[in-house]
C-alpha cells in the first residue's frame, strides 16, 4: 500500500496539524514546565531531606513521590532535548512536517501528563500533588503556551497526519532526522543492512528454538568492529564514543535484542579494564576483546542480592599466585561461551559491604553443547527464560575455581566495586540504545501489520485508535533516541552523565515495552501466536526494565541525585 492509501477512510482531519508557530511555543513552555519540576522538587525535598541532603529512611518512606520526582524530570529534560533537536534540524534547513509533528505531539503529550499524571508504570500514576505541590503551582504551569500545546499538541488531526507521513516513507526503518552528523548516518546504514539481512531473518526461529546467536554471526559482528567500537586504537578498536554505540546499538537490536546485547558484554569489559587495569591488563585483553578473539562475561549478581550488590557473599581468598573462588553466582548471560569472567567477589572477609569488594579477568576454557562449564572448580546451569534468549542466562556455582593473581583489576584489593560504578554510565546508555531498537522493531511490525490487516472493509492503520497508538511510537521513540543521544554525547565529552543516563534508560525501557504491548494489541489475537515475531518482542521488551538497574532502583538513584543537587 503506497502513500497515505491506508487512511483514506479515517476521519477527516478537523484542523491543521501543526501549529504555525510550534517552537516558539515549546520554548515559551519549557521554563513553566521546569519551575513546576523545581518547586515541587523543593516540598518534596522538605519532607525526604529536612537536613540538606536526603535521608534514606525519609526518602524510602516518602518512596513513591520521590521516584515521581525521578520521572517529572525525566520528562522535563526530554521535552528540552526535543526541542534542541528541533532547533539543530531547524538551523540545517532540515526540519520538515514529520519532524514538527513528532516535536509538537511528544510537548502536547509530555506536558498535558506533567499537569495531570506521569504513568511510572500500569497503574502507577504519579501527579505533582503528590510530590508536595500545591494548586498554585499546578495553575502556574498552565501558561497560555502550555495550555495551547496540551489542547491541541497531540490532537487526532496531528497524530493521523503523522502517520500518513510515516506510511508515505514505505519501508522505512526510521521516522524523522534523527539530528546526527552523517559520519553517524553512514554507520547506521551499514548496520541497519546487517541487520536486515543477517539478524532480521532467523531471529524469530532463534527465539522459538531457544538456540544460541551462531558463532559465525559474532565472528562476522567482530570483523565488522562490533566489539572494539569504544575500545581505543591503539589497543585494537575503531575509537568511537558512546554516540557511535548508541546508533549500532539501536540497529542490531532492531533485528534481535539478543544480537544487540552481545555488545554489552564487551563494552563493560572493556571500560573496566580502560579505567581501572593495569598497562599489563590493558595491553593484553583490549585487543583480543576487540577483535572477539575472546569473548567476555559479567559475573556479578548473587542468588540473594539482586541490585545490592554491597551483600555479594562470594569469596576470593589468595593462596601464592593465585585467588580461589568460592560461592553462587545468578543472571549470567553468555556464560558457557564465554572466555573470562569479569568477576566481581569479596577479598575482605571482616567486610560487609561495598569496600571488600574486587574485580577479577577470571579466565576459563569455552564450553560446548555437551559440556557447557569445562573449567574446574566451576559448574552452571541454564536458566529458561521468557525472552532475551540468544546467549542465554546461567547460575553459575564456584568451590575451589583459580584465578590467577596477575588477573586482579587493577593489582590492588578492595577496588572491584569503585572499578564497576564507572560502567554505570556506559552501560545505560547502552541499554537506552537496545530499548529504542527493540521499540522500533515493534513498531516496524504493527505499522505493516495495520496496512495489511483488514476488519470491517478497510485497513486496521484506518481506526484511530490504531493509527493513534502508532503516532505515539513514532513520537515515544524519538524523544528516547534524543534523550539517549544527549547521555552519550555527555559521556564522548568526559562530563558526569549518571543522571542522564539513568533518565535515558528508565524511559527508554519504558517505552520499548509500550510499543511492544501496543504493537501486539494491533495484531489482536495473531499476536498471541508465538509464529508472529511480535510475540518475542513483547517477551524481550520486558527484561529492560529490570536488568542494568531495574526501574525502581534507577528511580531512586535519580531521585538521590535530584535532591543531593537541589538549589
Amino acid at each position: 500500500m503506497t502513500q497515505a492509501a491506508a487512511l483514506d477512510n479515517a476521519p477527516a482531519a478537523a484542523a491543521p496539524a501543526v501549529l504555525p508557530d510550534l517552537l516558539d511555543l515549546a520554548a515559551a513552555a519549557l521554563p513553566a514546565a521546569q519551575a513546576a519540576l523545581d518547586a515541587a522538587r523543593k516540598a518534596l525535598a522538605a519532607r525526604v531531606a529536612p537536613q540538606g541532603r536526603p535521608s534514606a529512611a525519609l526518602l524510602e518512606q516518602d518512596q513513591f513521590a520521590a521516584h515521581g520526582l525521578s520521572w517529572f524530570a525525566t520528562y522535563v529534560e526530554s521535552l528540552r532535548e526535543m526541542l534542541d533537536w528541533a532547533r539543530r534540524l531547524e538551523a540545517e534547513g532540515r526540519l520538515g512536517e514529520i519532524e514538527k509533528l513528532i516535536l509538537q505531539i511528544a510537548f502536547g503529550e509530555y506536558l498535558s501528563q506533567i499537569h495531570g499524571g506521569i504513568p511510572m508504570s500500569q497503574g502507577e500514576i504519579v501527579r505533582l500533588q503528590d510530590l508536595g505541590a500545591d494548586q498554585q503551582i499546578r495553575r502556574a504551569l498552565m501558561t497560555e503556551a502550555v495550555e495551547r500545546l496540551t489542547a491541541h499538541g497531540a490532537s487526532d488531526a496531528a497524530r493521523r497526519r503523522l502517520v500518513e507521513l510515516m506510511v508515505a516513507q514505505d519501508g522505512a526503518a526510521t521516522f524523522g532526522a534523527t539530528g546526527l552528523d552523517e559520519e553517524f548516518e553512514m554507520i547506521r546504514d551499514q548496520f541497519r543492512r546487517f541487520a536486515d539481512e543477517k539478524v532480521a531473518p532467523f531471529a524469530h526461529e532463534w527465539h522459538l528454538k531457544d538456540e544460541l546467536i551462531p558463532l559465525e554471526l559474532i565472528e562476522e559482528m567482530g570483523a565488522l568492529g562490533v566489539f572494539g567500537l569504544t575500545i581505543p586504537e591503539e589497543y585494537g578498536g575503531s575509537g568511537m564514543g558512546k554516540t557511535a554505540m548508541c546508533v549500532v546499538s539501536e540497529e542490531l537490536s532492531r533485528g534481535y535484542i539478543g544480537v544487540g546485547s552481545l555488545g554489552t558484554r564487551s563494552e563493560i569489559a572493556a571500560e573496566l579494564i580502560l579505567c581501572g587495569g593495569t598497562p599489563e591488563q590493558k595491553a593484553k585483553w583490549l585487543p583480543r576483546i576487540a577483535s572477539a578473539e575472546i569473548l567476555p562475561t559479567a559475573v556479578f549478581t548473587e542468588p540473594n542480592t539482586g541490585s545490592d550488590l554491597g551483600s555479594l557473599r562470594t569469596r576470593a581468598v589468595r593462596e601464592g599466585d593465585e585467588y580461589v573462588v568460592t560461592g553462587a553466582k545468578t543472571w549470567i548471560t553468555h556464560a558457557a561461551r564465554a572466555d573470562v569472567m569479569t568477576l566481581l567477589a569479596r577479598t575482605d572477609p571482616n567486610t560487609d559491604n561495598y569496600a571488600g569488594l574486587s574485580m577479577f579477568l577470571a579466565e576459563k576454557p569455552r564450553g560446548t553443547d555437551e559440556d557447557p562449564f569445562p573449567a574446574p572448580g566451576m559448574t552452571g546451569g541454564e536458566i529458561p527464560v521468557l525472552g532475551y534468549r540468544g546467549m542465554k542466562e546461567y547460575e553459575l556455582g564456584f568451590d575451589g575455581f583459580r584465578v590467577k593473581a596477575e588477573n586482579l583489576l587493577g593489582g590492588v584489593e578492595g577496588q572491584g566495586f569503585k572499578q564497576l560504578m564507572q560502567t554505570f554510565e556506559s552501560a545505560r546508555i547502552q541499554t537506552a540504545a537496545r530499548a529504542i531498537g527493540v521499540a522500533q522493531n515493534a513498531m516496524e511490525l504493527a505499522l505493516r501489520y495495520a496496512q495489511e490487516r483488514k476488519q470491517f472493509g478497510k485497513p486496521l492503520i484506518a481506526f484511530p485508535r490504531v493509527y493513534s497508538k502508532l503516532a505515539m511510537m513514532a513520537v515515544e521513540i524519538m524523544i528516547a533516541r534524543q534523550l539517549t543521544y544527549y547521555a552519550a554525547r555527555e559521556k564522548d565529552a568526559g562530563r558526569r552523565c549518571d543522571l542522564e543516563a539513568g533518565m535515558a534508560k528508565l524511559l527508554g525501557a519504558r517505552v520499548a515495552w509500550a510499543c511492544a504491548d501496543n504493537g501486539l494489541q494491533i495484531h489482536g489475537g495473531n499476536g498471541f501466536a508465538l509464529e508472529y515475531p511480535i510475540s518475542r518482542v513483547l517477551c524481550d521488551a520486558r527484561i529492560l526494565n529490570i536488568f542494568e538497574g531495574a526501574a525502581e532502583i534507577q528511580a531512586q538513584v535519580i531521585a538521590r541525585r535530584l535532591l543531593e543537587a537541589r538549589p
